[in-house]
Parts: C-alpha cells; structure tokens; sequence
C-alpha cells in the first residue's frame, strides 16, 4: 500500500485503516507496554545505545561512533520495516473490510493523540494545584531541567510540546503511512524514537551522543522535514494565508529544522508567546500563555486531528464510488 493507491480503489483500505487508528487511539489510548511495539523499538534502541555511544570522558572516536551508530540505526530500522511489510502483505488478500481494520490496528500504536493531550490536560490540572504539581508534571514531557520554571514557563513547555508532538505523534505517522504504507509508518515512529533517545549533542544518561547519535538526529530531520510544514499549515487554517510569513519568520528562531514549523503556527494562531530560555522566543511580541490558552491550543490540535479523519472519510467514500 503506497501513494499510488490513492488513485485506485485500493484506497479504501488505506482510509479506513486511518480511520480505525484514530477512533482506536481516542477510544483506548495506547496499548500494554508488553505488546506496544514503539515500546519493542525503545528496548532494541536502548540496548544497540549502550554499545554504540562512548561512557562519559572517554576519549572521543567520532568517526568510529559516528558509523557504529548509522549501522546500529540501519539494522533496527531494516527490521521494523521488514515485519511491517510482512504483515501488511499478509493482509493483502483479506475481506477489504477486515483489512482496513486490522491495518488500522496494526497503524494505532504508531500514532498517539489521546496520550498526548492527555498528557498536556495533566499538565494544567497540575498547575491548578501547585507550581511544584505542575512543574513535576511537566517533567513527563520535557527533558529540560524543570526546577526553576514558573507557572508561565511551564504552561509554554507544555503547549510547545503539544505543538510540536502532534507532528511527530500523529501528522508524520499518517503521512508516512500515505507514502509507504505500514513500513513507511513504522519506519517513521522508529526514526522518531531513535531521535529522541539518541539524538543528543552531549552527554544523555552517562553516555556521549555527539557522534553516535548524528545520524539518527538527521534522519528524523529528513523524515520530518514535509509533515511539519503540513502540520503548521493544518493549525492556521483557514486563515493561514495572512498569517504563515510570520509562522515561517518564527520557524527559523529554532535550532530544530522541524519544531519551530508547528510551534510558530500555534504561537501565532492563538497570540500567544512560546520561550525556551536561552534557545528561542516564538512570537515573542504576543502575550503570556494562561489556563484558557491551553484548552484553546487542545482545540486547535484536535481540530487537526479532524481534520485527518474528514480527509480519511472522503477518501474512502470517493473510493467507494469507483466501485460502484
């Protein structure tokens, strides 16, 4: 299943799996650690981690940990877009029906909306209790030091991950999807996950990453490139046109290539101003996120989310009226 289906009837399939993934992850949010294979991909990369990245103060090899870690990614990603592909070509001749959905079972736990805002609700419920409630909280998202944060920083933790999340956890995965089908999907949430634990410049856990984990940082960029220019676009519709040289004037204040694209937009859409002190100030004029901007951030994501589900639908009934 690829892009191409999209101008065939096959395409059914396709939308419908979307379908059943969203409803699946709004419905159950996510599956057992036990059998969620993000969590199978975070073991494989944890374990390949220690071996291809230097312990802290060694003497530095970064031609040596530079490629242990392209090989370390290379064969963990072979292996997850070799059991995608052989699951969904085990498919291939299945009812359409049941098709669709146990693809749509299969795609769930390669996009997470419910745990995310989820994640960012907690965050604000929280900060209604205490500074040092919302603070903690907010440590499940971030890996920054949160122990100085005030309320205001803590809500802008909160928002530009959500931001910024619902690219990597939910538009990219579905693009992926669109473009490759179930390999493209779980190649993309094994890239983003290998990122996020091995794409640091320094030292993570005792381990140096400066070397060994370059390769994974760039192909997370490369892979993330296209959805999240979609995904800051979908968050400024339908006015995206008056406001997206700002949004992009924005995008470049960040060192990522990607973030900045959905956190300007949601900066931008809602007024507000997002700050990682000493990293960058996103609409730096706008006003300090409250309470009320979070649920107003949560809506305007969700609206997204729909967005993708509309699409979905449309897709799978114009498909449906080939058939006919």
């Amino acid at each position: 299943m690829s892009v191409l289906g999209l101008l065939t009837p096959d395409a059914a399939a396709l939308a419908g799996a979307v379908l059943v993934a969203l409803v699946l992850d709004v419905l159950f949010g996510e599956p057992p650690a036990r059998l969620h294979p993000v969590v199978a991909m975070g073991h494989y990369l944890e374990a390949v981690g220690r071996r291809v990245s230097r312990a802290a103060g060694a003497v530095p090899r970064p031609g040596v940990e530079f490629w242990q870690g392209a090989l370390g990614w290379c064969s963990g990603a072979a292996l997850v877009a070799a059991l995608a592909w052989a699951a969904g070509w085990a498919m291939q001749t299945l009812d359409p029906l049941v098709h669709a959905v146990l693809l749509g079972a299969l795609l769930k736990p390669m996009l997470s909306w419910r745990m995310l805002r989820d994640e960012v609700r907690a965050v604000e419920a929280a900060l209604a209790e205490s500074l040092e409630a919302g603070r903690q909280r907010v440590s499940w998202l971030v890996s920054r030091d949160v122990t100085a944060l005030s309320e205001t920083q803590v809500r802008e933790a909160a928002v530009s991950t959500l931001a910024e999340n619902l690219n990597d956890s939910v538009v990219a995965p579905l693009f992926w999807f669109a473009v490759a089908g179930l390999p493209g999907a779980a190649l993309y949430r094994f890239a983003n996950t290998a990122d996020a634990m091995w794409g640091y410049h320094g030292v993570r856990s005792g381990r140096d990453w400066t070397w060994a984990g370059r390769w994974a940082a760039r192909v997370d960029d490369v892979m993330s490139w296209v959805p999240a220019r979609l995904t800051a676009a979908m968050i400024m519709l339908p006015s995206w046109w008056r406001s997206w040289p700002s949004v992009v004037a924005n995008a470049r204040l960040t060192p990522s290539p990607n973030g900045g694209w959905p956190m300007g937009a949601l900066a931008v859409g809602l007024g507000i101003r997002l700050v990682k002190p000493q990293v960058y100030a996103l609409n730096a004029q706008g006003r300090a996120p409250t309470a009320a901007d979070t649920q107003r951030a949560l809506d305007r994501c969700a609206r997204v989310v729909g967005m993708l589900a509309l699409l979905s639908l449309w897709v799978l009934l114009w498909s449906w009226g080939i058939r006919r």
